[in-house]
């Protein structure tokens, strides 16, 4: 049976949504629902669905089995608890909130409601990401040192809402970053202290447009991450790993590892692929909602990020390491049949 979505938010997020949802067998657009009705009316006409003002309309309008959260982050809370109010899923874009307790009161409405909510983080998708992280996890490159991460490309977003931190949370830091710490997580665990420095505000946002992030886990390991809508980085790797016997390079274009005994790199992957990471992200969410598999971004990886992008800021404001603060996860139970939840 296919999956019935809705799009909540017509912008390009959601646009990509459409390419990602027409290459499943198993999920289908049913309605899209956006402030702007002219947005929500000419996807929904493309599509040949069901038009909404807002969430409430839409999901009064047509059946629904998960939403898919497209707006932008200040109303993530709102929009997702109308979902969970009707029982149907919710598949959440990054950042998943702009506060910790915004996050919380979300994970909480998810399990009053016993229904399935994660959050969107297309770069555990990537292929070559995955093929990364199995490489490390077969200890091939011995105990993780470090991982350097970067995100850095000049990007107008002065018209954009990423910029304007009611909406957004921040800047560089909580869009760019928002990846940045779960890619981190992904291969170090949890993260306990972080330290940022921004670089000169060049772009006139009144945000941070360039930041360098550390990023310390309680394994020991640490990330260093430079994020930026100000400059290009020009190189094609955005991701590496250092282990004590070996280098693991992630790249837009081609990825590859090599070992310290051996001269040459081993190629493995062919790079970045928006829509099939988004594919494949998107199927996962479909196989849990039919109970065949578990989440592969947990609440506890989703409020995990939140929390750290909030040390991040705190650490921004007093110059200094600044620890994670632990915060207790209410987790959606699994129902009885054994959808998880």
């Amino acid at each position: 049976m296919s999956t019935r979505f809705g799009l909540i938010g017509a912008g390009a997020i959601a646009k990509s949504y459409v390419s990602v949802v027409a290459g499943l067998a198993d999920a289908t657009i049913v309605g899209v629902a956006d402030v702007d009705p002219d947005a929500a009316q000419g996807l929904a006409a493309e599509l040949d669905v069901v038009a909404a003002a807002h969430v409430e309309e839409l999901l009064g309008a047509v059946s629904l089995d998960a939403v898919i959260v497209c707006t932008p982050p200040d109303s993530h809370p709102e929009v997702a608890s109308a979902a969970f109010d009707a029982g149907v899923a919710v598949l959440c874009e990054k950042p998943l909130a702009i506060s910790v307790d915004a996050a919380q009161r979300m994970v909480a409405a998810a399990a009053r409601a016993a229904v399935p909510f994660t959050m969107a983080t297309k770069f555990r998708f990537v292929d070559d990401v995955v093929r990364a992280r199995e490489l490390v996890a077969s200890g091939a490159l011995g105990e993780i040192i470090q991982t350097e991460n970067v995100f850095a490309s000049r990007v107008d977003m002065s018209t954009r809402w990423n910029s304007q931190p009611a909406v957004s949370g921040g800047g560089v830091l909580i869009d760019n970053g928002t990846h940045s710490v779960d890619i981190a997580r992904y291969f170090l665990g949890p993260i306990h202290e972080v330290m940022v420095v921004e670089e000169p505000r060049t772009l006139g946002l009144g945000v941070e447009d360039s930041v360098q992030l550390l990023l310390r886990a309680a394994s020991g390991g640490t990330a260093a991450i430079d994020l930026s809508w100000s400059y290009d980085n020009a190189t094609d790797v955005y991701l590496q790993v250092y282990g004590t016997a070996g280098t693991v390079q992630v790249g837009w274009q081609r990825s590859s590892y090599r070992l310290n005994h051996h001269d040459e790199w081993i190629a493995f992957g062919d790079g970045y692929n928006k829509i099939a990471c988004m594919r494949s992200q998107l199927a996962n969410f479909c196989a849990a909602l039919r109970g065949e598999e578990e989440l592969a971004i947990s609440i506890a990886d989703a409020i995990a990020s939140v929390q750290v992008i909030d040390a991040a800021y705190r650490s921004l404001v007093v110059g200094d390491w600044t620890m994670v603060d632990p915060v207790q996860v209410v987790s959606p139970p699994a129902s009885a049949d054994g959808t998880v939840a």
